[in-house]
């Protein structure tokens, strides 16, 4: 999957969130009727905005986004089963792989977040092959393309982690004995740390390699001896005074030519397309009629 489109798959996922918001709060101002729809949502001295004032305001921002991203995935989902195209769980594991170590993505990690990224991942691949099935690339052009970019295809070892940054070395040390009695990691990174933008997600820095210059190469260092779950000694940083904490590792991985051939394919493909992939392609042959037009009022 090309680099533009991870960050689309990102941005779905944004999407989605704001359409979980959205459904969950229409659903409940039904089910409350016309009293829940005028309940105050917020005041400003006297004034009063009501929840189904603030309901169209998200409807009209996010509505037509949203609902085209819920129109596509069903629509990818029944082209998908007419032409008999499948994605196999490894093309899947792998495009994950990718996306977490090479854009450092997705560090904190839920259940859910983590089935949300495979559903995602899963259906931007099924487009790209819906959308290039007929494609024949000729076994020398593919095997040329991953010769000549083998790096894509060698993902880096990464481990996610976390870390607290101090000014001085006695409260680094401070916070190491407050962390070996038990205090919260990141309960102690969002109190202590003086790196504000991982300080507000609990220290969490997501996926570092060792390709990865936005850190000193003693995080990778350091990280190498640390067992998932273990955090270490403090050290000296160009800010300060660090500890690192390891919440877990993704190991290396170089793929093969035939792991990756119909990747390749795809790409080639796609590359040579005139127009952006897109699953309106294929809205009239879903028969796609809905809230705001025709297909060609889609965009």
């Amino acid at each position: 999957m090309a680099s533009k489109q991870l960050w689309m798959v990102i941005a779905a996922l944004i999407m989605l969130n704001c359409l979980t918001v959205a459904i969950f709060l229409s659903k409940t101002t039904a089910a409350g009727g016309a009293m829940f729809n005028e309940e105050a949502v917020a005041t400003v001295g006297k004034k009063e905005l009501l929840r189904q004032d603030w309901l169209n305001e998200l409807e009209a921002k996010y509505g037509k986004e949203v609902l085209k991203e819920m129109i596509d995935q069903k629509v990818i989902e029944e082209m998908a089963k007419k032409y008999n195209v499948k994605i196999s769980d490894q093309d899947v594991e792998r495009e994950i792989r990718i996306l977490k170590t090479t854009y450092n993505s997705f560090g904190k990690e839920n259940n859910k977040n983590a089935e949300k990224l495979r559903v995602e991942i899963r259906t931007s691949l099924l487009l790209e092959e819906l959308l290039t099935k007929d494609v024949i690339v000729s076994k020398k052009e593919l095997k040329s393309y991953y010769d000549n970019n083998k790096t894509l295809f060698n993902v880096p070892a990464a481990y996610h982690l976390a870390h607290i940054i101090v000014k001085t070395k006695e409260e680094a040390v401070k916070a190491s004995k407050e962390l070996a009695q038990g205090s919260s990691f990141p309960a102690l990174a969002m109190e202590r740390s003086i790196e504000e933008f991982s300080a507000n997600e609990g220290g969490d820095i997501g996926y570092v390699s060792d390709e990865d210059e936005r850190y000193p190469k003693q995080y990778i260092e350091t990280a190498k001896e640390l067992k998932s779950g273990a955090y270490s000694k403090p050290f000296k940083v160009e800010q300060g005074y660090a500890l690192l904490k390891l919440e877990g590792k993704i190991s290396g991985e170089k793929y093969s030519f035939d792991e990756v051939k119909e990747q390749i394919r795809r790409q080639i493909a796609l590359e040579q397309m005139k127009s952006p992939a897109s699953a309106t392609t294929f809205w009239d042959e879903a028969e796609v009629e809905w809230f705001y037009g025709t297909n060609k009022e889609t965009n």
